[in-house]
């Protein structure tokens, strides 16, 4: 059976093809803030918990250790992202500041750029000159083009910082809480706990895949042999520190 078919109202106010495909926000900042905090939280309560548990502590110890690195690593993620993508955007207001002040000293060498620009995209003489000329007719939208141009960023559509906290310190908690699962159901059992987090890791790893059209596989099993690496380094210095404490 063939899809159905678009009106022709949706046709004639729809972009070229954005009846037929869409893309996806890459600039929202919430994906990978989101993504981050995911396989952050499973991969450092996994090994938290390998660490401690190879120490041979009870599993009471094991909750404690695992809450409490649940919550001061979502504090500390949700923090960092905030001040990453503030700052990211003050520095992008300041290169506005800086663009818009050369564009308002020297106009004419403002727009012979965007000429040159325009010309090495393809354009010829004659267009990138027409082109440059409307552009520079509203001086914010020059801003714009020229940023966007010149340093591969809009300053219209800069990440909000609060989403990519809220995104990072939501997913971390989600993930840190994976491998503490079968401890909060009363399996004792620090093996339980692993393989709880390296099923977490796999479909972490795999949903990460599916927003780049990559192979769910191989992402699930990259994620995975990250984690194992991790967890296993923890686990080893965990047993150290455990053999020399006195019982």
């Amino acid at each position: 059976m063939s899809e159905p078919q678009p009106g022709p109202d949706a046709l004639e106010n729809a972009l070229p093809h954005e009846f037929d495909h869409t893309h996806s926000n890459v600039s929202g900042g919430w994906l990978r803030a989101a993504t981050f905090g995911a396989m952050d939280g499973l991969v450092t309560n996994t090994s938290l918990i390998a660490g401690v548990g190879g120490a041979g502590v009870d599993a009471h110890t094991v909750i404690l250790s695992g809450v409490a690195g649940l919550v001061a690593g979502a504090f500390s993620m949700a923090l960092g992202e905030f001040a990453s993508v503030s700052t990211a955007n003050e520095q992008i207001e300041a290169e506005v500041k800086v663009e818009t002040r050369s564009q308002a000293r020297y106009p004419e060498a403002e727009q012979a750029e965007l000429v040159d620009t325009f010309t090495a995209m393809g354009m010829s003489a004659a267009t990138a000159e027409t082109a440059a000329a409307e552009v520079h007719n509203d001086s914010a939208r020059a801003v714009n083009i020229h940023l966007t141009h010149e340093l591969g960023v809009n300053p219209s559509e800069k990440p909000s910082p609060l989403v990519a906290a809220g995104s990072s310190f939501l997913m971390f908690c989600v993930g840190a809480v994976i491998p503490l699962i079968p401890y909060l159901l009363g399996f004792e059992s620090l093996v339980a706990g692993l393989t709880v987090g390296g099923i977490g890791l796999l479909i972490v790893g795999a949903i990460a895949a599916s927003f780049t059209a990559k192979s769910k596989v191989r992402g699930a099993l990259r994620q995975l042999a990250f984690g194992v690496i991790a967890v296993a380094a923890t686990y080893l210095v965990g047993a150290l520190i455990g053999v020399g404490i006195p019982g």
